[in-house]
């Protein structure tokens, strides 16, 4: 399926499916209530990849993000969606996702005036093997350390997307628990 072709899935307030639209027309002045997704990606080291949005965005071109976003497609599972984008805007295999906040949601206006509205649940996985990113999905990407990618946001949250800005702090603890020692809680 072709970006062009995608569908994203139309929700009400609670999360129920209402409808389907096309992702190049859903992100508008007036974008409605949809599903999405984030995913950070760690390396065996406990890195954590940021990637720079590409420029040919339609939403917050050339900003900073986790590693990669998406949409679940009408009838896809959600981890089946990460695992898809994970292919598709890395060139990456995925293992180990975990929801870190199921429940997240946000809306943001970004200078254009696009608004992105979405129910988008933020997981963490492992990375498996290497990556080679979409230059139509991201322009730069860098290994960082947790702490960081938590003080850069801390710092310049306007060099980051507003999701990774909102969610972060929160994500901390999922970001961080492959360092500890074993058994260590």
């Amino acid at each position: 399926m072709t970006a062009q072709q995608e569908e994203v899935v139309l929700v009400d307030h609670a999360g129920a499916a209402v409808g389907t639209a096309p992702k190049r027309e859903v992100h508008t002045a007036d974008t409605p209530l949809h599903r999405a997704f984030s995913c950070h990606i760690l390396n065996s080291a406990g890195q954590v990849l940021l990637t720079r949005r590409a420029l040919s965005k339609i939403t917050w071109p050339g900003v900073w993000t986790n590693s990669l976003c998406g949409h679940p497609a009408p009838g896809e599972d959600t981890l089946e969606a990460v695992l898809r984008r994970a292919r598709q805007e890395l060139g990456a295999s995925i293992t180990g996702i975990r929801a870190a906040l199921p429940d997240f949601w946000y809306r943001a206006e970004d200078a254009s005036g696009i608004v992105e509205y979405e129910i988008c649940p933020v997981f963490v996985a492992m990375l498996d093997g290497e990556i080679s990113p979409s230059p139509d999905e991201v322009c730069e990407w860098a290994w960082v350390e947790p702490a960081q990618l938590i003080e850069a946001v801390q710092a310049a949250p306007f060099a980051f997307s507003p999701w990774l800005t909102m969610h972060v702090p929160e994500i901390e603890p999922f970001l961080t628990e492959q360092r500890r020692p074993e058994g260590a809680r």
